[in-house]
């Protein structure tokens, strides 16, 4: 009986080991599909934020989670079923769809930058959720909640079928774990980083005209409302307060300057990540005259550099496909601007006629 335990435990060992070496093939699959689809995770980090501009300071983390909601049901419901279908039964169609993906990337891409060099115009116009009534401003969340919801599919879309060209694995199951893990963690990264984002200009604001930091962030966060009569200091607001009043009057300085910079760098990034697919696509049809070009470029620029030869390397490649995204992106955004938009635009206005 004693043998048969020993064994019983061996097996349960070795399983226990195998799963564990599998739980870390997973981990060690699911960061690097991660890291391919950054470019993408930064831009939704950086656009998100826009969705919860304008309404009271209670319903900012609520909308963020909703939108947060309906990013996880894309991936894990939609997305990660129709990815493992494709991978299964259509196997050759990942790659053109992942150029169309690129080539959409490249579209937001020079859009963007479009929008930079000539300002279209703010995009929060429109009406004022803290002026309207409560039907109309909980009707105005919900237009902008679906609405973000819709823009996050597109971009799941591409993070899905970014990860599961870079998962080298063939196992159905490993590669369902593996897809559930990017979904989950990147949904978690980017609305985490979201909600700070959007609760940070309040918690700066209460920060340097507060003499309460603690007991009043609390209140912030809370969205507890601003007429209500200030309470006493506690003995620990009293301790820290000289020192959190100038930490809150940076974040109000810098985070305007701060979604800037998040803002360019998730364009740099849809530019760089839409180029790259786009080039490593034609590469694998067959012409691959650009990525040599890029290649023989990031090798001739290293080598002039005594150090850090790869990270140069590296960067030569980004800004060559970055480049070549921007190429793209504006051949894209011709016939989008000038054919695609005036016939949806005439089709929405004929069906509101009838």
């Amino acid at each position: 009986m004693s043998t048969g335990l020993i064994a019983l435990l061996d097996d349960i060992a070795a399983l226990a080991k195998v799963a564990a070496t599998t739980l870390d093939d997973a981990a060690a699959q699911a960061t690097k599909a991660g890291a391919k689809a950054a470019g993408i995770v930064i831009d939704d980090a950086a656009v998100t934020p826009r969705y919860a501009v304008g309404f009271a300071a209670a319903r900012e983390l609520p909308i963020v989670g909703k939108i947060a909601l309906g990013s996880l049901k894309n991936k894990l419901l939609f997305l990660l079923p129709a990815a493992l279908a494709l991978a299964a039964f259509a196997p050759w169609a990942m790659t053109p769809l992942l150029m169309i993906g690129g080539a959409y990337l490249c579209f937001e891409g020079f859009e963007k930058v479009l929008g930079m060099v000539v300002p279209h115009g703010s995009e929060t116009k429109g009406t004022d959720p803290l002026a309207a009534s409560p039907a109309d401003a909980k009707a105005l969340e919900d237009q902008r909640v679906s609405s973000a919801i819709r823009t996050d599919f597109i971009l799941s879309a591409e993070i899905m079928a970014i990860a599961l060209s870079t998962i080298t694995v063939s196992s159905f199951w490993m590669q369902a774990l593996v897809l559930a893990v990017v979904g989950i963690g990147i949904t978690i990264l980017v609305y985490g980083a979201v909600a700070i984002i959007v609760k940070a200009d309040d918690v700066g604001l209460a920060l340097a005209q507060s003499e309460r930091p603690v007991s009043g962030l609390r209140e912030v966060i809370r969205g507890r409302p601003t007429g209500l009569a200030p309470r006493e200091p506690t003995g620990l607001d009293r301790a820290i307060a000289h020192l959190t009043q100038p930490v809150g009057r940076v974040l109000v300085v810098g985070m305007p300057h701060f979604l800037k910079t998040l803002s360019l760098v998730g364009t740099l990034a849809m530019l760089w990540v839409g180029g790259g697919i786009i080039v490593h696509g034609l590469a694998t049809y067959g012409f691959a005259g650009v990525e040599h070009v890029i290649h023989a470029a990031a090798v001739v620029v290293s080598g002039a550099v005594p150090v850090a030869k790869a990270a140069v390397e590296w960067v030569v490649t980004a800004i060559g496909s970055g480049l070549v995204g921007l190429a793209l992106g504006g051949l894209v955004f011709l016939p989008m601007h000038f054919l695609v938009a005036p016939l949806l635009h005439r089709g929405s206005k004929t069906g509101a006629a009838h």
